[in-house]
């Protein structure tokens, strides 16, 4: 699978990855989606228009799993992540409506200290009112400065908010 570049979709279990690929190519069932928690266990890849390829991460948190099959996820994840030289950038995606988890922080972390490429990218936009998006991205904004800098992306599933710049944001990081 080396040779193209790579962006992957990070988050915890059932925020939208699988939605925010499938909007983001304007195809409905291309990857799967779940109100089940955890369906994601392997990488899988997309590729897209034989230029680069899409790879959706299992998801962290709260996925009815044993410990042994979450470490191996874990491990699959981190070692994806840290070892890929194909990786170009790490789409890190986070509920709108809900405080970064601790895992969210942690995930976050890891990537400025790898020096990794990343946007996060504020699912389920279109679930808060125009008037509560703003203050909930500006808390999640203010609960990661302590991570550093980072851009960040309301995005809808839905209604395809934030889809432009998600696109654009991959296009700067591919032509780097």
């Amino acid at each position: 699978m080396e040779g193209l570049p790579e962006i992957a979709f990070a988050g915890r279990s059932n925020v939208g990855k699988s939605s925010l690929l499938n909007r983001l190519l304007n195809r409905r069932q291309l990857a799967g989606t779940s109100k089940t928690p955890g369906k994601t266990r392997t990488l899988n890849y997309y590729r897209v228009n034989e230029a680069l390829h899409f790879v959706d991460l299992p998801g962290y948190g709260y996925a009815k799993r044993g410990q042994q099959e979450r470490r191996q996820w874990a491990e699959l994840i981190n070692g994806y992540l840290d070892t890929r030289t194909s990786l170009r950038g790490i789409l890190h995606l986070m509920d709108a409506r809900h405080d970064p988890t601790a895992r969210d922080v942690e995930l976050a972390n890891w990537l400025m200290q790898f020096d990794r490429p990343f946007l996060v990218v504020a699912t389920k936009a279109d679930k808060l009112p125009g008037s509560r998006q703003k203050s909930r991205l500006d808390r999640t904004r203010d609960l990661l400065s302590r991570v550093g800098e980072f851009d960040l992306v309301p995005f809808s599933a839905v209604s395809g908010q934030g889809r432009l710049a998600v696109w654009s944001w991959i296009r700067h990081v591919i032509e780097e």
